[in-house]
């Protein structure tokens, strides 16, 4: 999952990995503390019948990391609904987890002519997040810590915790996590991202969600330590004829922990969509 093209709007470069063909199109939002890589289990079972895009958001992967750009997640969901149209896709189904989720809310409400379908995978919403470690990493004893030489323990242990199956971190996946963070610049960046993280943008679009006209799937990792299952209980109550996938062996890093059984969930929810035309 290599291959990746740039895209700028607003002074912000964007890279993207570029996979697939077909008529129509996902769009695939990472959260904190991954990029483009979390999606590498996913892609390739739809990478024959879709154009798949898994976008690097400003201060992650191979974007920008430019201490210059905004980093909200109003900005960047603003930025990514210009780079769909300049992508030519008309209205994509786009798929989020995490922080991601949250930029998929604010591209579905304020954005809905880009948006073909919405799936949310273990993400944020409401007023229920930001999760400690980020909060932590806010605090200046924590940030110095940080932009000096990050503990990889530390990190390790975070991420292991997102998992169900721990044994699926293995050296090569952990090292992608980890690549951020092994340079100033990716360390500042990373730190930008996190101070931007402002839950008052997505408790200010709870209302319009029960407004919703984009089709929703939600799928619960329900061993999440990081994230709790009132949020998708929530966006699956508030949002109209949302759908609530719960797989109950899967942790934060859902498709890492259980990849097939998120792209079953997918293809069912896609297939639904395409009877109902």
């Amino acid at each position: 999952m290599n291959e990746k093209v740039k895209i700028t709007v607003n002074n912000a470069e964007y890279a993207l990995v570029s996979k697939g063909e077909g008529e129509s199109s996902i769009f695939f939002i990472h959260g904190i503390t991954t990029n483009s890589f979390i999606w590498q289990k996913i892609i390739p079972h739809f990478e024959k019948e879709f154009k798949c895009f898994a976008i690097d958001l400003l201060g992650c992967g191979d974007s920008s990391k430019s201490l210059k750009l905004d980093y909200s997640l109003n900005s960047q969901a603003k930025n990514i609904s210009e780079i769909i149209k300049k992508l030519n896709l008309g209205k994509t189904n786009v798929v989020c987890h995490d922080v991601g989720g949250g930029i998929g809310q604010i591209l579905a409400v304020k954005f809905a002519d880009v948006v073909k379908s919405l799936t949310l995978i273990n993400s944020v919403a409401y007023d229920f997040w930001p999760v400690q470690p980020i909060i932590a990493m806010r605090t200046p004893i924590i940030r110095q810590i940080a932009m000096s030489t990050l503990d990889m323990g530390i990190l390790k242990l975070i991420i292991k915790r997102g998992f169900y199956h721990k044994e699926k971190l293995t050296k090569e996946l952990f090292s992608h996590y980890a690549e951020q963070m092994k340079t100033s610049d990716g360390r500042k960046a990373f730190l930008r991202f996190v101070r931007s993280l402002n839950k008052k943008e997505l408790v200010d679009i709870a209302e319009d969600l029960t407004k919703l006209k984009v089709p929703v799937q939600i799928i619960r990792g329900d061993a999440d330590v990081y994230l709790s299952k009132e949020i998708s209980n929530k966006l699956h109550l508030n949002i109209p004829n949302s759908k609530l996938e719960t797989i109950y062996t899967g942790g934060h890093y859902l498709m890492e922990d259980e990849p097939e059984t998120v792209v079953t969930a997918m293809w069912k929810f896609f297939r639904s969509l395409s009877m109902q035309l």
